[in-house]
């Protein structure tokens, strides 16, 4: 079989494992996990002027394609960090998906009817690429010291400071930090070093991955099957990935065995009865249950969960690594506003508090796809059958129909974003994320709002409709949009999006949300 290629790194020594044996070198953040968490988390935080170390067990980027889902919301954020444009050309631009019932279509739907954003809905991209592709950007930031092979196996919790034990190839050394950011993954070693565990719900269906390399002409589209002629009783998944890579999902029930499963010359049969033909090689296999899981705290004193560390969810709806993502997003720039001063630790709980409500609603979400995939009664399946069967003709119906609903940001409700009901009556509500619009400048170039967003250079943005209202808060950016503003609304979009009438103001927090209309 197979495999992608892989980009390997050497373990280097470094300085701080001779200052080791006198004393223990003290930075501010460590980041541990070198994944797309991780990695964004490490960048974002360069961005804005943090020193970051950058700790992974592996010296090469991970096996298999992995997460191949990536949101419009996570396609924001990598262009802000100054890769975004670099994944969408890669990578498979999608946005419409399809749900058959047997051989039959019975609906479809476009995840962005309308035009006038900079990024897509959705790409495939193989994780091995998104990896690397953050992996360059790091090596371009001097202030990001990733360190290959180097291992946390210990940790010490100190009034203001975490002490972490490491292990490389030539033995152990120490470190402290102000903060310590596990991304390790599901299987996080620094979840257990805190005494912390997963809570949830671990469900029985398996189901098979498949990535296969052909040449095909099926459109750029999610196809989602339930009980298709070619896997009685069942469901599949067909996605296209760059490279002429094709990721297929089979359900193979509770009782399959994984090890004889996940065999190509078991899988082979299967996939040529889906395709109708042999001309394919595999590139990636694996056997998945759904979990939906979490950590009961997101916050362990100096020590910060994020991403498949702190929760966990089913594929089926591109949660996993896009809600990572959004952790990466909102914790970043509160970090780095505790570290220079700008905010109390306090302002942590805000982290707490967004992101487990966020992870909450992941898992509610994901639960629900996987219930409706694998029913777990013969009343539960005829009722599934009889939502398919009217999702072709009602609208109702079609709503009811869930083959993993697709990822979306999150909307806060917390401290930072609570709605003032006397002002805010149209247009994003405080808590969610920045829409997207097209703009012009006076010179006519087209630019897009989030363009724009950048240039604030990860501080807050005070986003004013054609008159600029008295406001004073030090480090905030103005973002104008007028006939007489730096920025035009040729298209109106921008006013239609955000119920903009002259003298209206969204306050922007540093990732993208609202915290406040102002008026």
């Amino acid at each position: 079989m197979s495999q992608a290629p892989k980009t390997q790194f050497g373990y280097r020594r470094h300085a701080d494992q001779d200052r080791a044996a006198t004393y223990v070198p003290r930075h501010p953040i460590v980041v541990v996990g070198a994944g797309p968490v991780g990695l964004s988390l490490a960048i974002d935080l360069a961005q804005r002027g943090q020193s970051v170390v950058l700790l992974d067990d592996a010296d090469r980027i991970g096996d298999g394609s992995r997460a191949i889902c990536f949101s419009k919301r996570s396609l924001e954020l990598w262009d802000r960090l100054g890769v975004g444009e670099r994944m969408v050309e890669k990578g498979i631009v999608w946005k419409v998906g399809k749900i058959f019932l047997k051989d039959e279509l019975v609906y479809r739907f476009d995840l962005l009817p309308e035009d006038g954003h900079k990024m897509p809905a959705f790409i495939n991209l193989q994780q091995y690429y998104a990896e690397a592709f953050l992996v360059d950007r790091v090596q371009e930031l001097p202030l990001i010291d990733l360190r290959w092979r180097n291992k946390v196996v210990g940790i010490d919790q100190r009034n203001d400071h975490a002490v972490i034990a490491i292990e490389t190839p030539e033995g152990m050394y120490r470190l402290k930090a102000d903060f310590v950011v596990a991304c390790d993954g599901a299987r996080s070693a620094l979840r257990g070093l805190v005494g912390a565990e997963f809570s949830g719900e671990t469900f029985e269906d398996q189901f098979l991955i498949a990535d296969v390399k052909m040449t095909a002409e099926f459109p750029t589209e999610r196809w989602f099957w339930f009980d298709p002629p070619f896997h009685s009783g069942q469901s599949a998944l067909l996605h296209r990935q760059p490279d002429d890579v094709w990721r297929i999902d089979l359900q193979l029930g509770p009782d399959a065995d994984p090890a004889i499963e996940r065999l190509p010359e078991n899988v082979r049969p299967r996939i040529e009865r889906m395709l109708g033909h042999g001309k394919f090689d595999f590139e990636w296999i694996s056997i998945y249950k759904f979990q939906c899981r979490r950590m009961q705290r997101f916050v362990h004193e100096r020590v910060i969960f994020a991403g498949d560390a702190a929760h966990q969810v089913s594929p089926f709806g591109a949660r996993g690594a896009n809600s990572g993502l959004e952790d990466a997003e909102n914790l970043a720039w509160k970090l780095s506003l505790i570290l220079t001063g700008g905010a109390p630790m306090s302002l942590l709980d805000s982290y707490e508090i967004e992101r487990s409500a966020a992870a909450d609603e992941n898992i509610r979400a994901s639960t629900r796809s996987t219930d409706f995939i694998a029913p777990h009664s013969a009343q539960e399946r005829r009722m599934r059958l009889a939502a398919l069967r009217l999702a072709k003709e009602t609208d109702f119906a079609k709503r009811m129909v869930n083959g993993g609903r697709l990822s979306i940001p999150s909307v806060y409700d917390s401290p930072l974003s609570t709605p003032d009901t006397d002002i805010w009556t149209a247009g994003p509500r405080p808590g969610a994320h920045m829409t997207d619009a097209p703009l012009t400048t006076p010179s006519g170039q087209n630019i897009y709002l989030t363009e724009a967003f950048k240039s604030a250079l990860g501080n807050f943005v005070l986003l004013e409709s054609e008159t600029s209202i008295p406001f004073d808060l030090p480090g905030c950016h103005r973002i104008r949009v007028g006939s007489d503003a730096p920025l035009r609304d040729n298209a109106g979009l921008f006013v239609k999006r955000y119920d903009a009438s002259s003298g209206a103001a969204y306050l922007l927090r540093p990732d993208m949300a609202h915290p406040q209309v102002m008026q």
